[in-house]
């Protein structure tokens, strides 16, 4: 019987030996156990001493914010509880605010706190207030208190948070509840933010950016494929880091199966579940025979995310069929030698990037798309277009009523270093054939009949993009109502449109070189 790991698979290494002196994480354990009467799985233990490691040089925590990413029904909740209750206790923090993906949810775990408390006789001797109205908050005699809050913008708001436990951090669509919640800590230099989840999904970009930002820190250790998703570092930045390169706010602690791992690895298994198989310790725990079941009846996505805690790049949602995005995904796919290239552009609705998708078909005739260069601005596409002009046949771009639109006489009249024509061939891309395009796409993903590359933007988009129904009901992609930037989608659907439909451009001495696929 293979007992769960301990030791998260990745995760940020101490500066210095954990000790009672170096760490909170043994008051917090023997609070839990002395007073609470909890027996803690191995690696709950672990992550409190880990995670409340404190600063040589301040005594304050080392980390701002903690980030635990493990399996489902591993304790994480249980844990969150223990680290509320020891904080207006045992540490007279003055507010805990938890929040989850709901408030249905937030104030669940609110009330087993709550519930615990009062079955406790010292415990309960201390409560002064126990408010079940909206919002939920129990106050001890001390003024300290717990309550609850909505995952919203408005989240917090009005209220200093000396501990902020964020429940499920994958189902945040969006900065507003995190930007909220735990900017309360800005008043409270002793504050951390803790945040609990499974893996997440492209949709999930508070958790993907935090990740990334934490494995680039921790050298890539499964690979860098979620690096573009990082804005730059400016010169103001990268002084201020260079300046203060001992400093540590974030902690990263992840229990996860690694990328090569199989699905059939049990192994694996307990890298992801570190409560697996310790029914010593509770016998209501996540078991071998579970994950087994869990594995025969879960589409493979799904197993994935909430047991292996795996990441997945593209969820199950967006306007195409579903899992066609996924199925669909081809890395080592490349367009034969004889078949013509094209090129799309698209500009996000606000203007404030670019992307230029590249498309041609394989030997089997499928279309092969991928996005070729991405940046901020637009002042670099025209020269990137006058550079690669040898590998591809000819532009689309939307000729009307789109943020691109403005770029197409610039493009028509574009000129080269030594001042002769371009002569970049657009096509323009208006009316029906826009709705037509869309219908392409769709009708050759759901036949499984097209490939294309990996790319952040492109793969959320895909699985995330809003529509806009048109007349006589062809339906387009609506980039202003999308919840992530869907210009990179639009580029690909262009450039598949041009390869499927497109009138051949006049044969160049360019068109004999070699394409650079993505």
């Amino acid at each position: 019987m293979i007992l769960g790991c301990e030791e998260p698979r990745i995760y940020t290494k101490p500066k210095r030996e954990l000790t009672p002196d170096t760490t909170h994480g043994f008051a917090c354990i023997a609070f839990a156990e002395d007073v609470l009467g909890i027996q803690l799985f191995p690696w709950q233990r672990w992550l409190l001493i880990h995670a409340l490691e404190l600063d040589e040089l301040t005594g304050m925590y080392r980390y701002r914010y903690v980030i635990c990413s493990v399996g489902r029904q591993n304790g994480k909740t249980m844990l969150m509880l223990i680290l509320a209750l020891w904080h207006i206790y045992a540490l007279d923090s003055p507010t805990v605010i938890g929040t989850a993906q709901d408030l249905a949810n937030a104030e669940k775990a609110w009330g087993e706190a709550v519930e615990w408390a009062q079955s406790d006789e010292e415990l309960e001797e201390l409560i002064e207030k126990v408010n079940l109205g909206h919002p939920k908050y129990f106050k001890l005699v001390t003024g300290c208190q717990y309550r609850v809050a909505a995952a919203s913008r408005r989240g917090g708001r009005g209220f200093s948070g000396d501990l902020i436990l964020l429940d499920e951090l994958r189902e945040h669509q969006t900065w507003d509840s995190w930007s909220a919640v735990t900017n309360t800590m800005n008043a409270r230099p002793k504050a951390q933010a803790w945040a609990f989840s499974n893996a997440g999904d492209a949709l999930s970009v508070v958790l993907r950016y935090l990740r990334a930002q934490a494995h680039r820190e921790l050298g890539w250790p499964d690979g860098d494929a979620d690096a573009d998703i990082l804005e730059g570092i400016d010169d103001d930045m990268a002084e201020y880091l260079e300046q203060n390169a001992g400093e540590q706010v974030l902690g990263w602690f992840e229990w996860s199966a690694a990328p090569a791992a199989k699905r059939t690895d049990h192994g694996a298994w307990a890298q992801a579940n570190p409560s697996m198989n310790h029914s010593d310790i509770v016998e209501n725990c996540v078991t071998e025979r579970a994950i087994a079941a869990a594995m025969r009846t879960n589409p493979p996505s799904q197993f994935e995310i909430e047991v292996l805690c795996r990441w997945v790049s593209m969820a199950e949602a967006g306007p195409f069929p579903e899992g066609s995005w996924r199925e669909t995904l081809d890395n080592d796919a490349r367009p034969s030698d004889s078949t013509e290239r094209f090129v799309a552009l698209a500009m996000s609705w606000n203007r404030s990037k670019c992307y230029i998708a590249r498309a041609a078909r394989d030997a089997e005739g499928n279309p092969v798309v991928g996005i070729a260069a991405d940046r901020n601005g637009n002042d670099w596409v025209i020269p990137w277009l006058i550079e690669n002009r040898g590998t591809y046949s000819g532009i689309v771009i939307q000729s009307n009523g789109a943020p691109e639109t403005s770029l197409v006489d610039d493009i028509t009249n574009a000129r080269m270093p030594d001042g002769t024509a371009a002569n970049l061939p657009v096509i323009a891309w208006a009316g029906p054939d826009l709705g037509s395009a869309t219908g392409i796409m769709f009708d050759r993903l759901d036949k499984r009949r097209i490939r294309h590359l990996a790319h952040p933007g492109l793969d959320s988009a895909a699985t995330s993009a809003s529509v806009k129904v048109l007349s006589q009901g062809a339906w387009v992609i609506d980039l202003a109502a999308s919840p992530s930037d869907a210009a990179p989608l639009k580029a690909a659907i262009g450039a598949v449109w041009a390869v499927e439909t497109a009138t051949p451009v006049r044969q160049s001495a360019y068109e004999s070189k070699d394409l650079l696929v993505v």
